[in-house]
C-alpha cells in the first residue's frame, strides 16, 4: 500500500525533501490510514509531520473521544500534535450556513493559520477515490462543467495535497485491518440524513448493484480522462486572459475583443477575472458568467450586481468588474495647494507639488501623465484639488468652447465607476487639469508666456 501511495505523490509532485507537512487527523478510517502511511514514508520522502484536529463539537463526549485518539495516534508516532476546539453548531447558526460549510471554513482557516505559525509547507488531506466519485455524481446532478468533473485535484494551490486520493474506501479499511489499527468511527457518516450521505449509502451501491460493479473506479477514470482536457483548456484561457485583461486593484477590465474567443475560454477568463477581485469564487455559479457574456451584448453603462458586493459594467464593449466600496463615492472635500510646498492630501492617498519657473530656466519632462504645466500668469487663486461636482464644465485642451466635465468622460469612454475618483486640478472656479486625461485649453503654455506653473501629482505611499 506504501508503495502504491509513494507513486501517486511522485507522480503528482507532491513533496520536496526538508517540508513540514501539517496532516488533517479527524480520528477516522481515511485520516488515520494517511498518517500511518506518511509516517511510514517521512524518511525516504524526507518531509517533518505535524498532526493537525479540529473538534467540532457535533456530537458530544463522541468528538471529544476523536480528539484524544488523534493525540494519542500522534504520541504514538512521535508526532507533534495541534487541536482547536469549536462549536460548530453556533457559527453555522450565526453565519446563516449549514454545519458542513460552517465546518470546511474553520477547518481550512485553522489548517492555514497552522501552517502560517509553524512555517509549514503543505496540508496533506484524507480525501479517497469513493470521495472523488461521490463529488463527481453530486455535481452531474447539479449540471456541472468540464471542469466540475474533474472533481478532487489531488494538489491544489500548491499546498493541500491529497495522497491517498487513489485509494479506495475498502482499501483503506482492510489497510488499518491488516495494520491491526482501530479508528474511530463516526455514526451520523452511516445516517441518510446528508446529500453526501445518500449518494454515498444509497446511489453508489444500487448504481453498483444493478449498473457497474466498477462505478468508483469509472468515475475516477473519469476525473483522470477530464483533468487532461480542462487542464489544455485552462492553458489556453490564462494566456488569453493575460493578452485581453487589465488588472488594478481589485478590479478587471475586460477588453471587448476577449468576447470573439469560443465561450469554452471566455467563460475560464471571467472566472479568472473574479477570482482576481474577489480572491476566491465561492457563490459564482454557471448563471452568473453567462450573466456577464450577456451583458457584453448590450449597450454601454449596463451593469449587474454579482453575488459577494461584486459589480459588473458594460463600458463601450470593454466589461468592468470590481468591487463595490463606499470609496468610489463622491468626496465633496476641495484641498487647498500651496506653491513650492508637497500638498499631502491624505483623504486621495495624493502628493501634489507644485513649483514656478520662468520660462527661460524651463526644462520640460516628457511621457509622464503625472506631470503637466500651466502659464502661472493666467491662473487664478485659490489653487486646489477636488473631485467633480454636478455642473462641472471644462475646455479641453485645442477647444473654443466649454462642455460639461459628463460629456468629456463619456467622450474618453471612462466608466461610470471610475469618473467620481478622478482627481480635477482647479485654478479659481476653473477646471485646469483632469488628472491622467486632459488640461485645459485656457491655462496652457504658449510663445507668451512668461512663468510656468510645474503640477506634479504622485500617490503616497
Amino acid at each position: 500500500m506504501s508503495e502504491k501511495v509513494m507513486g501517486f505523490i511522485k507522480e503528482n509532485s507532491m513533496f520536496h525533501k526538508g517540508e513540514k507537512v501539517i496532516v488533517a487527523v479527524s480520528g477516522g478510517p481515511d485520516s488515520i490510514c494517511l498518517l500511518y502511511i506518511l509516517n511510514d514514508l517521512k524518511a525516504e520522502l524526507g518531509i517533518i509531520l505535524l498532526g493537525a484536529h479540529v473538534n467540532h463539537c457535533l456530537r458530544g463526549d463522541e468528538s471529544d473521544k476523536d480528539e484524544e485518539y488523534a493525540k494519542k495516534t500522534c504520541e504514538i508516532l512521535g508526532i507533534d500534535f495541534y487541536s482547536k476546539k469549536v462549536d460548530i453548531h453556533k457559527i453555522s447558526e450565526e453565519k446563516g450556513m449549514s454545519c458542513e460549510m460552517a465546518g470546511r471554513e474553520v477547518r481550512y482557516e485553522f489548517f492555514d493559520d497552522l501552517k502560517t505559525k509553524l512555517k509549514a509547507d503543505k496540508i496533506a488531506l484524507a480525501h479517497n477515490a469513493n470521495d472523488q466519485a461521490e463529488t463527481i455524481l453530486m455535481r452531474i446532478m447539479r449540471g456541472t462543467g468540464i471542469d466540475g468533473m474533474v472533481g478532487i485535484r489531488p494538489v491544489r494551490d500548491g499546498m493541500y495535497v491529497r495522497p491517498i486520493l487513489h485509494l479506495s474506501r475498502k482499501e483503506i479499511e482492510e489497510y488499518c485491518q491488516v495494520n491491526n489499527i482501530n479508528p474511530r468511527i463516526d455514526k451520523s457518516n452511516l445516517e441518510n440524513i446528508y446529500g453526501r450521505n445518500k449518494v454515498r449509502l444509497d446511489l453508489i451501491p444500487y448504481i453498483e448493484k444493478n449498473f457497474n460493479k466498477d462505478i468508483i473506479k469509472t468515475l475516477n477514470r473519469l476525473s483522470d480522462i477530464v483533468k487532461k482536457d480542462n487542464d489544455y483548456l485552462e492553458t489556453v484561457a490564462n494566456e488569453e486572459y493575460k493578452k485581453y485583461c487589465d488588472i488594478g486593484e481589485r478590479r478587471v477590465t475586460l477588453d471587448k475583443k476577449a468576447f470573439l474567443e469560443h465561450e469554452a475560454i471566455i467563460s475560464r477568463i471571467i472566472r479568472y477575472a473574479l477570482l482576481e477581485v474577489n480572491n476566491n469564487l465561492y457563490n459564482f455559479e454557471k448563471v452568473h458568467v453567462y450573466s456577464i457574456i450577456e451583458l457584453q451584448k448590450h449597450e454601454t453603462g449596463k451593469t449587474v450586481m454579482l453575488p459577494q458586493n461584486i459589480v459588473v459594467e458594460n463600458c463601450y464593449g470593454s466589461i468592468h468588474i470590481y468591487i463595490n466600496v463606499k470609496a468610489t463615492e463622491v468626496n465633496d472635500n476641495e484641498y487647498f495647494l500651496n506653491i513650492n510646498e508637497n500638498n499631502v492630501i491624505y483623504p486621495l492617498n495624493k502628493i501634489v507639488k507644485l513649483k514656478i519657473e520662468p520660462k527661460g530656466k524651463f526644462v520640460e519632462v516628457k511621457g509622464n501623465d503625472c506631470i503637466k504645466y500651466f502659464d502661472y500668469d493666467k491662473t487664478l487663486e485659490p489653487i486646489t484639488i477636488r473631485h467633480r461636482k454636478e455642473g462641472d464644465r471644462f475646455t479641453p485642451l485645442g477647444m473654443k468652447g466649454s462642455k460639461k466635465l459628463k460629456d468629456l468622460f463619456m467622450d474618453l469612454k471612462i466608466p461610470k465607476s471610475k469618473r467620481n475618483e478622478i482627481p480635477l486640478i482647479c485654478f479659481g472656479d476653473d477646471i485646469g487639469w483632469v488628472v491622467g486625461y486632459r488640461v485645459s485649453e485656457k491655462f496652457k503654455v504658449s510663445k507668451d508666456t512668461q512663468n510656468i506653473l510645474q503640477i506634479r501629482i504622485e500617490s503616497e505611499e
